[in-house]
């Protein structure tokens, strides 16, 4: 938790909420409700959660708009009408950070031509490359790297270990969490004739492999463009474009363990959670929202805000709106009918056996 502490008033009126109660209460951070001290706030921000808050020591909470703070114990409350929404700028109030210092890191390496804002600072072992920009006020962790010609904006946060390569070019206020690798090439290879795996994509799998054929590499001669207010989470990668560049919009959240193809184009606030694969040359709308483990196969285009459940795997285009589930992606509706009626199978073949036992004995007694 943060060293600094904040009158129950303070933290209220930073969130545009409503305090309640003794609002001089100093609170020093949050915590579950059974498990939060004097000093922290509670996060009860439903009523079964406010059920554990005697199982703790909390006198204040984060409660829903209309909740009856008193009948809980407490000596004050925050109320909000959108309690997980509250809690965005809440944990921002109480983030202490990655302990990162201040300032450049005297072993970090940086290349003479590269240009660093004011307040930028760089930590250990951490390495700019030739004609690199970095944007005011960013913060570059520890063993990050830093590509040639690459540009990142204002307000950054490019945590420990986290790779970008070279003519990326990137927004304000981004967030790279550890192990992220942005940048490297994409995954392209070609056969001097046609290869068994175009052979059986045209004929849907009549026709493969009948000879051995070395693959030749295709260089990526792109870069990748990420827009403003863009997360890339721990161990996430994208590629760079084969020849334009891949490119992702403003507000876009991608979680840990994605892997975004070359010349894949995502839209502005898009979510993509963990696991997913993106293929190359997808092109993918605003405000979608891809579940865990979604497959996304190359050359087609998903529309403005789409959902995926998890594990669903597209391989056709997706019209705007649609909530898919499954594989191949169906309607979700669709598709819970389809599982419906495969958990009905058991049953219809014992009672198709049934009737033709007694079809049988009948035509027998005949």
């Amino acid at each position: 938790m943060s060293d600094q502490t904040h009158t129950l008033a303070d933290v209220a009126a930073a969130l545009g909420l409503e305090a309640v109660g003794d609002t001089t209460i100093q609170v020093s951070g949050v915590n579950e409700p059974a498990l939060a001290s004097p000093d922290q706030l509670a996060l009860a921000m439903k009523p079964e959660f406010a059920a554990q808050i005697p199982e703790g020591k909390a006198r204040t909470a984060m409660l829903w708009a209309d909740a009856d703070w008193q009948a809980l114990g407490l000596q004050g409350a925050i109320l909000a009408g959108r309690p997980r929404h509250a809690l965005s700028g809440l944990s921002a109030m109480m983030d202490p950070g990655q302990g990162y210092g201040r300032g450049i890191h005297p072993s970090a390496v940086i290349d003479p031509s590269a240009v660093l804002g004011a307040d930028v600072s760089v930590g250990a072992l951490a390495v700019i490359g030739p004609e690199a920009r970095i944007g005011a006020g960013s913060v570059i962790g520890p063993q990050a790297y830093i590509g040639w010609n690459t540009v990142i904006g204002d307000g950054a946060v490019i945590h420990a270990g986290v790779r970008i390569g070279a003519r990326v070019t990137i927004g304000a206020r981004f967030i790279a969490q550890p192990g992220a690798a942005i940048g490297g090439d994409g995954f392209s290879y070609v056969t001097p004739e046609v290869s068994g795996v175009e052979k059986a994509r045209a004929s849907l799998g009549e026709e493969g492999t009948d000879n051995d054929q070395q693959w030749a590499r295709i260089h990526s001669l792109g870069g990748v463009t990420i827009g403003d207010d863009c997360e890339v989470g721990a161990n996430a990668t994208i590629d760079r474009g084969s020849v334009r560049d891949t490119r992702i919009g403003n507000g876009t959240k991608i979680d840990n363990l994605v892997m975004i193809g070359h010349n894949v184009v995502v839209g502005n606030n898009t979510l993509i959670c963990g696991c997913c694969g993106i293929a190359g040359s997808t092109r993918i709308g605003n405000n979608v929202v891809l579940a865990g483990q979604t497959g996304v196969s190359d050359n087609i285009f998903i529309g403005d805000n789409v959902i995926t459940g998890g594990g669903t795997t597209v391989l056709s285009n997706i019209p705007a709106g649609r909530v898919m589930l499954g594989y191949p992606a169906m309607k979700m509706e669709s598709h819970v009918e389809t599982y419906k009626g495969l958990r009905r199978l058991p049953r219809l073949f014992r009672d198709v056996a049934d009737l033709k036992k007694a079809v049988s004995k009948l035509v027998g007694d005949q």
